[in-house]
């Protein structure tokens, strides 16, 4: 078989491994049942490392295009067809909110901390990935403790030690984002970075565009700052920009908060023109850009490079962090800031918490270096992308169809939209009696007041299908009710007539 592959491209070989095989399948020319060729020869026909022909295989096998059958290699699947949609029905009303208040971000966080404790909960609220493909650790921390012995004894630079700054920044240009390392500061995970920044760009009273729904950490933060929120609503393809510009031009905001890839709580990714239109409104407005894209790397295709990408007056900071992608107890984040701010900001960081712990920053260091970091990124992508195939499914099995969601390619959330006059609340708290956890919407606007869930689909495909076929029976008895509700008032209203 002969893929020709591109080396100079950004796009990785994987995918175009990937991406060419799936081409192939989708069109027939390579049939159900048909082989493939053998990881080895693959290999060496295309001339990559057999690790790079795993990772494409991984990505067909979770979409469910081929199978592996142990000792006889992979072969095309009978059926091709997802058994789903893979259309977003995400279009919400295109109403601007104007709030001091934040999200209930704290009484969210807490009640993920306190399900990790009972095992019989579903948790699809959490904002943190699954435990998963983590069996090295121990190796790769030993490995670390003893290269870095000296070091884990004294103070460290606030920016970061230099070893992850230039690994970061060699993943970084991957990304399509070039930097040095010197325009790097290492954080306690990136709300550490989000914090930071805020407290550096605003004052009491300051206004702040967001996009809506938008992070309810980030939402937090700004009600602790005094800020004044402008949420400007999304659209399926990201922030309404033609709303943007008209709060740019009326209200002059200090800054605009945006998740251009994999946004939590949607799971959009933004395209390279609404990018490149949205710097440019920012540039026109002077007005700076805080890019958080935490989850940058567990996307399932490829995504267009950051918006700091594009940057060239340093009105862009950009934050991410290894919490979604590695392990969140590590508290490892980072921040790409270039020009003068800089200096400032690395003085703000000394003075929060002089640096960032020496043993959390050799481990990552060591799994970046040592490869298996690639390679676990790769087995959370195919994880995470079954994950949220079974999850599309029990949605189409068991949601009512009022209910409308996001697809997303990648991360950890889809997004589902109820009308407007279903008690999301009440909802919540009775899923909880059926030990089922979920992100109640309502907190990722400005002020809340709007029905929507947020669903971490990184869960086992039985829980899932368990959980998702509890709260849709619920939705349906609510909307039952309601509807009988209006039944009964449109009765009366002809009897009083």
């Amino acid at each position: 078989m002969n893929i020709l592959l591109n080396r100079q491209s950004s796009e990785p070989v994987y995918l175009q491994i990937y991406n060419y095989l799936s081409r192939l399948i989708h069109s027939g020319k390579l049939q159900a049942g048909q082989k493939l060729p053998s990881i080895r020869g693959l290999s060496q026909n295309t001339q990559v490392n057999k690790l790079t022909v795993i990772e494409a295989y991984g990505l067909l096998e979770a979409e469910g295009l081929i199978h592996a059958r142990p000792g006889s290699g992979y072969f095309v699947n009978h059926t091709t067809t997802s058994g789903f949609k893979l259309h977003s029905t995400f279009a919400p009303a295109q109403e601007v909110i104007i709030s001091e208040k934040g999200g209930s971000f704290i009484e969210q966080y807490t009640a993920s901390l306190q399900a990790q404790h009972y095992p019989d909960v579903i948790d699809f609220s959490s904002g943190f990935p699954r435990n998963f493909g983590l069996d090295h650790l121990q190796k790769i921390a030993k490995r670390a403790m003893t290269k870095s012995i000296d070091g884990l004894f004294r103070y460290d630079f606030p920016q970061g030690q230099l070893v992850l700054r230039q690994l970061i920044a060699q993943i970084l240009v991957q990304q399509g984002l070039e930097v040095s390392p010197e325009e790097i500061i290492i954080t306690n995970g990136s709300e550490q970075a989000l914090s930071l920044t805020m407290q550096y760009y605003i004052q009491p009273g300051d206004w702040v565009i967001v996009e809506t729904p938008t992070y309810h950490g980030a939402l937090g933060i700004l009600e602790n700052l005094g800020a004044k929120v402008i949420g400007i609503p999304m659209t399926a393809e990201g922030m309404n920009l033609e709303l943007l510009e008209i709060y740019l031009k009326s209200h002059r905001p200090k800054l605009i908060y945006t998740i251009s890839t994999l946004h939590n709580p949607t799971g959009i990714t933004t395209s390279q023109t609404h990018r490149q239109n949205l710097l440019a409104l920012a540039q026109q407005y002077e007005c700076r850009i805080l890019e958080d894209n935490a989850y940058e790397g567990l996307n399932f295709e490829p995504v267009p490079a950051p918006i700091k990408a594009l940057d060239i007056n340093d009105l862009v900071i950009y934050i991410s962090t290894f919490s979604k992608t590695l392990m969140p107890g590590l508290r490892v984040g980072y921040m790409v800031v270039t020009g003068e701010h800089n200096r400032h900001l690395i003085k703000q960081k000394t003075l929060h918490d002089m640096h960032v712990s020496t043993v959390s920053q050799a481990i990552v260091s060591e799994f970046l270096a040592s490869g298996h970091y690639r390679r676990h990124l790769n087995r959370l992508r195919t994880s995470n992308l079954q994950s949220r195939n079974s999850m599309l499914q029990a949605l189409e099995l068991y949601f009512p169809e009022s209910i409308t969601w996001t697809i997303p390619k990648g991360g950890l959330f889809l997004w589902t939209h109820l009308p407007d006059y279903l008690p999301i609340q009440e909802i919540c708290r009775e899923a909880l009696s059926y030990n089922i956890l979920v992100a109640n919407g309502a907190a990722f606007f400005p002020g809340g007041g709007y029905s929507a869930m947020r669903l971490n689909f990184c869960q086992t495909p039985e829980n899932i299908e368990q959980g998702i076929e509890v709260l849709g029976r619920l939705l349906k008895k609510y909307l039952v009710s309601k509807l009988n509700i209006k039944t009964n008032e449109q009765k009366f209203k002809l009897v009083a007539c």
